[in-house]
């Protein structure tokens, strides 16, 4: 592929880091397609957009940008501050409208045990204050998480928290309403719930498909994962 083919931009939601896309990226490669995974700081969705919007404006030629789980709200919102982005795909991801927040979706998607697994920690910001940050309960991580996954426990042992106060931010303008959009629907997700993926994909007309997989899908089906995003990738390329 040529330099001005799409690359594929991965960004990872809460209570996951880079590595989560690991198997992706290596199947991505094996086709050809340039893929790397930016690290996403979970302290708000404006926040994290903006800086990861900053590196996906460096790369040369097209970017298709891939979401999971909170990383959607996030590339919605970077594709607004990046003219380079051509698609989107979201992967058992949130795909906020404008004005929405995280805690809206989930209230109206059906009820699940998931908050039951959030701890909360109080961590100390730069002025001196605090903030609440959330991680989930190691022994309840591969049951909310991560069902199908071999190395659960690694996962739990490596997640990142994510600031409390991302769940309540309002999203900006919904760019999935003017780029092609791309919904990979986990149908064993845990977290959010399989209804509420299909609800949010069927009001961006999505081009969707539906796997076997828990919300950590991108770790136990990398290849189902990776051939979806090629497509978004072919599309991008024409």
């Amino acid at each position: 592929m040529t330099a001005k083919n799409p690359t594929v931009v991965l960004v990872h939601g809460a209570f996951a880091e880079n590595s989560s896309w690991t198997g992706v990226i290596a199947e991505l490669t094996s086709r050809g397609i340039p893929a790397v995974a930016l690290s996403n700081e979970l302290h708000g969705i404006a926040y994290d957009a903006s800086r990861i919007a900053a590196q996906v404006r460096e790369i040369d030629g097209p970017v298709v940008l891939v979401g999971h789980s909170y990383g959607g709200a996030v590339i919605t919102n970077v594709a607004n501050a990046a003219d380079n982005v051509t698609a989107l795909v979201y992967v058992a991801a949130f795909t906020p409208d404008e004005g929405e927040s995280l805690q809206d979706l989930l209230g109206s998607f059906p009820a699940n045990d998931f908050a039951s697994g959030l701890v909360p920690h109080q961590l100390p910001t730069g002025d001196g204050g605090e903030e609440t940050f959330l991680s989930i309960d190691q022994a309840k991580f591969r049951a909310l998480f991560a069902a199908d996954v071999t190395d659960a426990e690694l996962l739990g042992r490596t997640q990142r928290p994510i600031a409390a106060a991302a769940f309540e931010e309002k999203s900006g303008p919904a760019s999935w309403t003017r780029l092609p959009v791309y919904q990979l629907i986990a149908t064993g997700d845990e977290a959010i719930h399989p209804e509420g993926q299909r609800t949010m994909a069927a009001r961006a007309k999505a081009t969707t498909i539906e796997v076997d997989g828990s919300h950590a899908v991108a770790v136990s089906q990398p290849k189902a994962v990776a051939a979806f995003i090629a497509t978004a990738v072919e599309g991008g390329a024409k």
